[in-house]
């Protein structure tokens, strides 16, 4: 895989002389090629939509024991869903847990629908989660305050600078020192998840935050936690934090 490959570089990389993070933060598609920002933003050819299309049917659509449809309880997505995704990870009342908004969907399918919940990178799932954030699209990250979010947020940092795997490496090396050069071709960014559920091209579908994640942790040949970890919706909730303020990025692409 190219993200094995492109850490198992990064050592050799760190030794030389380059560019380090830029004083202002950027999203992903700032360090994109012109071209794959010309993809991105054609509304006939982003691949990314059609993930968004499915997802507005499957919001009217009814399933499980209930026979019911998200719209049902929440009415017209575009009212209801405005903001929501941009709030995520996010403290559930009931559990008092910090939730990503894919596990908030898989809840609300388990309790309100009485449906089987979708695995982890299911499409459906990552199409009801485009859906709903391309209805923040433009909007700030706004990642809520409280005790819970503090002590995961806390969490999530202690894993974003902590060296693991065999190479010895940690988030903040590449992202932060190194943000802004080249890695095995491709460019290093800030680390600022601005418009998941992304369609990148190495994977030629969607895929989460986390799908991400894990792939980075393989290439450092660390531990890879299992999806919907503790560390991993840890990790989702710094890095959201640490993009405060910035605008969601919807129907996204990646190299």
């Amino acid at each position: 895989m190219r993200c094995a490959l492109a850490c198992g570089l990064f050592a050799a990389l760190c030794l030389m002389a380059g560019m380090g993070q830029a004083e202002d933060r950027l999203p992903g598609s700032a360090f994109m090629s012109p071209a794959l920002r010309a993809l991105q933003n054609d509304p006939a050819a982003n691949p990314a939509l059609l993930s968004i299309m499915d997802g507005q049917a499957l919001w009217t659509q009814k399933a499980g024991a209930q026979d019911t449809s998200c719209a049902a309880c929440h009415g017209d997505a575009a009212d209801s869903m405005r903001g929501v995704a941009a709030r995520y990870p996010a403290p559930d009342k009931s559990s008092g847990k910090v939730m990503t908004l894919a596990q908030k969907i898989n809840q609300c399918r388990n309790v309100r629908q009485q449906a089987t919940a979708y695995r982890a990178e299911d499409q459906h799932l990552l199409a009801l989660a485009a859906y709903i954030l391309s209805l923040s699209d433009g909007m700030p990250i706004a990642p809520p305050s409280g005790v819970a979010m503090t002590r995961t947020q806390r969490l999530g940092k202690q894993i974003y600078q902590l060296r693991q795997g065999q190479l010895n490496l940690s988030c903040a090396q590449c992202h932060d020192d190194h943000a802004g050069r080249h890695l095995a071709g491709a460019a290093i960014p800030q680390a600022h998840p601005t418009g998941y559920p992304i369609y990148r091209l190495e994977w030629q579908a969607m895929g989460s935050l986390q799908r991400r994640l894990r792939g980075c942790l393989a290439g450092v040949r660390a531990r890879v936690p299992e999806y919907d970890s503790d560390q991993l919706v840890a990790l989702e909730a710094y890095l959201m934090m640490r993009a405060k303020g910035m605008k969601i990025e919807a129907a996204a692409i990646r190299p």
